[in-house]
């Protein structure tokens, strides 16, 4: 009751806002409810006050930098999938929405599970026309849902490597883009929206996928990779040290889980259950210090090192980006480029 009192109010601010365009609202003020109750909507739903959380969240701007906003997107694609039968009810509740916004919703329901998915999109597509190309790309599968991402990209074989040396020009760009491939490897902001999506519906289909990940944190392959692992082995744990559930089912995975992930998994347990996460930062910092003085596995060039990729997350705003000070205790860096923010990070709590 509190909330919808809380969130309430915060509403009857925002519309006159957005009708008279005046700064008379602070919407950090909202947002941090919604933060907040975000956090904690696994263990109390509350589907009647989605629309005016995401409310906020689009007055608050909180996707003007879409790869700092995985959280979001990820917990309004799990509210969508988690009821089918009012799933296009609460989609139109989302509206009017900021025209440069609208992606979001496009992507929510392309990675919401549902099985009825691309007809909703169809349906959709006339109310916002101006992200056509966004849909169609969805629905012919040029851009993949959250479920079909893979992990990292197939490495290529010895012949599959002379093919390509004979078969490509390694100076095209046209060659480059063709060779991007999304994975969870390469973009830590698909660790939030597995985060996001968790919280809005409990399901340990996303916590599996970022379990997946934890042997990266033991390789010194990439430090996209080993970035990304060293996220996913902190938030676990953080998380698990709060989610008693989350904490129980990580522990009931050690018997299941190969020799790779039964390891920093363990150590993720160990770490929940002591309330000791310390050991987990300053051995990714380690690792990280060792991998930019003794170079990566495959001898790849350490120029790359200081390229996390456009968008990267600092472990400060990671999986729970916009969580990071309300519901982690942590400091956030949002906005701009993190490439840096990782090591800073890690640094200041030495």
């Amino acid at each position: 009751m509190r909330f919808a009192a809380l969130i309430a109010a915060s509403l009857m601010l925002i519309e006159p806002a957005l009708a008279e365009k005046t700064p008379d609202i602070d919407p950090r003020a909202s947002l941090a409810v919604v933060q907040q109750w975000i956090y904690n909507y696994r263990a109390k739903p509350d589907y009647a006050h989605i629309p005016a959380a995401v409310r906020v969240l689009f007055h608050s701007q909180s996707f003007k930098e879409p790869e700092n906003s995985g959280i979001y997107l990820g917990f309004i694609a799990g509210a969508i999938g988690s009821d089918p039968a009012r799933a296009e009810q609460l989609i139109a509740s989302f509206f009017p929405i900021p025209p440069e916004d609208e992606w979001v919703i496009v992507r929510a329901i392309a990675y919401s599970g549902l099985p009825d998915w691309r007809n909703i999109l169809r349906r959709l597509e006339p109310r916002i026309p101006e992200r056509r190309v966004m849909i169609d790309g969805y629905l012919s599968g040029k851009l993949p849902i959250l479920t079909a991402i893979p992990l990292e990209e197939a490495k290529p074989g010895m012949l599959d490597k002379l093919r390509g040396a004979f078969a490509r020009n390694p100076f095209s760009k046209d060659e480059k883009k063709l060779n991007t491939t999304l994975t969870y490897a390469g973009n830590q902001d698909l660790l939030d929206t597995l985060w996001g999506y968790y919280f809005a519906t409990g399901s340990h289909l996303p916590v599996q996928r970022i379990i997946q990940m934890l042997p990266w944190s033991k390789g010194r392959d990439t430090v996209d990779k080993l970035t990304v692992g060293s996220l996913a082995r902190y938030t676990l744990a953080d998380y698990a040290i709060r989610d008693a559930s989350l904490r129980d089912y990580l522990r009931s995975e050690l018997a299941t889980q190969p020799a790779s992930i039964r390891g920093p998994l363990a150590e993720v347990v160990e770490a929940a259950d002591t309330v000791e996460i310390g050991a987990l930062r300053k051995d990714a910092l380690a690792a990280v210090d060792e991998l930019k003085i003794k170079g990566s596995d495959n001898r790849r060039d350490l120029d790359f090192w200081g390229q996390l990729g456009v968008g990267a997350v600092a472990l400060g705003c990671v999986s729970a980006a916009a969580l990071g000070q309300v519901a982690v205790g942590i400091p956030c860096v949002i906005g701009g480029s993190a490439a840096q923010g990782l090591l800073q990070f890690w640094e200041k709590q030495q």
